[in-house]
């Protein structure tokens, strides 16, 4: 598997603000975490999810997007992690926010869900300071821009790829205890591709779908031990959904010598498990979110449902690491066409944790754990 790596000086020749979410080919993994102020000073900030920083998805692709854009601007740039970790409170959010701010921000940007309380609180008191709210809505307030994606559409993607390459023993696993809408459309768009490959084929497909231990996107040994009972009773791969519960289901693939598929960013950099990744543009959509503000654009996205997805080159999944061997890149090209022209539409419909099992996949057995 290949990686690109780029020297930091790449960054201001790559980098423009357009239209599209592709993913640049620089690697943001080159630019340093930590930057001095100046004069005390750090005007772009990032404030985590619940998991780690370094979660190899949700937040470090996030983070990710800040570093790239301050990097090619000369920029100050801080993460601010709320105390109490997992079990962080809508208050440890709010003072991470505040820190930040009161630290010079002129953008700050949450990922997350979790985080609505306490940035709609922050975005009230500080309100020359702009937020953008990855994974957002909007919340009424001009200086808050949200930023969703159209998981389901990767989810889909994902899905349908998994049963053309040969699998018929799938699972999921989400974050959010089934609550996050992010993860529920990744997981809903995931059986609705299994399912229409499955129909093409001709073939049944077995789906297991759960969202125990996934409440704070954390791995744990609980996490663990059911992934391996997965695999050990013929699950064939799992689709880890949920920051870095990743590595818990990556550390029970690699005891089986079987499969995960990647989230949010392309994780087969981080395992020989992973035989592709349902992605949405965290980066390339964090830098041009903050990218408006520096143009003067900001009334553009400020309280503005911005939906990304096929159209706008902001989900899909990685070729350059494509190692699927039975459905090809040009396949996957011509079924991402058809999702862009909206001749393919997928349901986008934010299922309850048991609902799958009504919504008409004829090809699907669910069965929830």
């Amino acid at each position: 598997m290949k990686k690109f790596l780029a020297t930091l000086l790449a960054l201001v020749m790559v980098f423009a603000c357009t239209a599209s979410f592709a993913e640049a080919a620089v690697d943001p993994e080159t630019i340093p975490d930590e930057c001095e102020a100046v004069n005390g000073v750090f005007e772009l900030a990032f404030v985590t999810d619940v998991g780690q920083l370094k979660d190899k998805s949700f937040n470090q692709g996030t983070w990710n997007g800040v570093k790239a854009y301050a990097a090619a601007n000369n920029l100050t740039y801080k993460y601010y992690q709320p105390a109490n970790g997992d079990q962080a409170t809508d208050d440890d959010r709010y003072d991470a926010m505040k820190a930040a701010c009161e630290g010079g921000a002129k953008v700050v940007v949450c990922a997350g869900f979790m985080q609505a309380a306490a940035l709609e609180k922050a975005a009230k008191e500080f309100t020359d300071v702009k937020f953008v709210f990855i994974d957002g809505w909007p919340m009424g307030l001009d200086n808050v821009a949200p930023i969703a994606f159209m998981e389901e559409q990767s989810g889909y993607l994902a899905g349908y790829a998994i049963v053309k390459e040969g699998f018929t023993k799938l699972g999921f696993m989400g974050g959010g205890g089934g609550t996050n809408p992010a993860c529920c459309r990744y997981g809903y768009g995931f059986a609705q591709g299994a399912n229409a490959a499955a129909a093409e084929l001709g073939v049944n497909v077995e789906l297991k779908y759960s969202w125990q231990y996934g409440a704070s996107f954390s791995a744990s040994p609980e996490l663990e031990a059911m992934a391996k009972g997965w695999y050990e009773n013929g699950t064939e791969v799992i689709f880890a959904c949920g920051g870095s519960m990743f590595s818990s289901i990556v550390s029970a693939a690699s005891a089986n010598d079987l499969f995960v598929i990647g989230v949010d960013v392309d994780q087969s950099y981080e395992s020989e498990t992973v035989v592709t990744s349902a992605l949405k543009g965290l980066v390339s959509a964090t830098e041009w979110a903050i990218a408006k503000f520096y143009a003067g654009e900001w009334e553009t996205i400020g309280n503005v449902a911005n939906n990304l997805g096929a159209t706008d080159n902001a989900v899909g999944l990685p070729t350059d690491t494509w190692s699927l061997e039975k459905w090809t890149v040009a396949e996957y090209e011509t079924l991402l066409a058809s999702i862009k022209e909206g001749t393919l539409v997928i349901d986008n419909t934010v299922l309850e944790a048991d609902a799958i099992t009504g919504a008409g996949l004829a090809n699907l057995t669910v069965i929830y754990e």
